[in-house]
């Protein structure tokens, strides 16, 4: 007998583009592009695999699903699940651990080269008629910045801070980094007050941890450079944004480009959104097709490894 597939929000990992056979071919599959948590258990119910991205499962739900034995995250991070509870209960949860290190290291250099050059700026100038009105055969706004000679600092060096790091060297830039997790590494690894103060860009790739949540804030961006910029590709609460928006207002930093932020989608309110010299992205970063096809593969290769007894890529509490 087959068993019960329930995917709870797939839209992000497949708005259409993809195909969901490789999990289709594994059992009765069913999939909802997104689903409300008061929906959650009527959906789920017959499901012995459930996989969601954003959608909650802890005790409430787990009580109510006695047939449960897998949960699939669609993600790197895993947060979204009660871990602990799963793992006593003996349901086994899996994640994915790589899928889009080149997509979010390449997404990383287009925030800081956004920054650079303000391309979109000047494109919506240029066709706004400014170039035509203007008496020279070019014009810009505000300073344009070469990176060469710069220095890149990484919080972070796991594969997404390496690949990052591997494309600063490119642009001739120093890398600088700081994780304490990492012993050893090709660039020189740095306390973070140092890191801090002497990077002319400082970009996250850190998991979201209870130590590190809100580590960039007023007192940190005091200690970077007037003329440095903040790059979060990571996690959207490891900046204080309420410090960062007063930091851009103030001048205490000179820019910064975030594709994540502490709630998504953000309130109209978030102080990001209208503070000076700030790039928001919708976090794409992940989003490449190219990114997406590897997450579903693996997000199948995951359950067919369970089905047959060989569960890879399980996380615990």
């Amino acid at each position: 007998m087959a068993i019960r597939i329930v995917v709870l929000d797939g839209h992000t990992l497949n708005p259409g583009d993809l195909s969901w056979e490789p999990v289709e071919a594994l059992g009765e599959l069913t999939v909802h592009p997104r689903t409300a948590p008061e929906e959650t258990v009527a959906r789920c119910q017959g499901a012995q695999a459930v996989l969601t991205n954003k959608v909650p499962l802890g005790p409430a739900e787990f009580d109510r699903l006695p047939q449960l034995r897998y949960v699939g995250v669609l993600a790197t991070g895993y947060n979204i699940v009660d871990v602990a509870e799963a793992e006593r209960r003996g349901i086994t949860v899996t994640n994915v651990p790589e899928y889009g290190t080149r997509s979010v290291a390449q997404f990383a250099f287009a925030l800081i080269l956004e920054l650079a050059h303000r391309v979109g700026r000047h494109s919506d100038l240029a066709r706004g008629g400014s170039w035509s009105a203007s008496p020279d055969f070019c014009f810009w706004e505000g300073e344009l910045v070469e990176l060469e000679g710069l220095t890149l600092g990484l919080i972070g060096y796991g594969r997404i801070g390496r690949a990052t790091a591997a494309l600063g060297t490119a642009f001739g830039m120093r890398v600088l980094a700081h994780d304490p997790s990492v012993a050893e590494a090709d660039v020189p690894m740095v306390p973070l007050e140092r890191l801090l103060s002497e990077s002319d860009v400082v970009s996250l790739h850190c998991p979201l941890t209870s130590s590190n949540r809100g580590m960039i804030d007023r007192a940190a961006l005091e200690r970077m450079k007037p003329t440095a910029w903040l790059i979060n590709t990571a996690r959207g609460p490891l900046v204080n944004e309420v410090d960062l928006a007063e930091a851009l207002r103030k001048g205490t930093i000179a820019g910064a480009a975030l594709d994540v932020l502490s709630v998504e989608p953000p309130s109209s309110d978030n102080p990001l959104l209208s503070a000076p010299n700030c790039i928001v992205t919708p976090h794409i970063a992940w989003a490449t097709r190219a990114a997406r096809a590897r997450l579903m593969a693996t997000v199948a290769d995951n359950l067919r490894a369970f089905l047959e007894g060989r569960p890879q890529n399980v996380v615990r509490a």
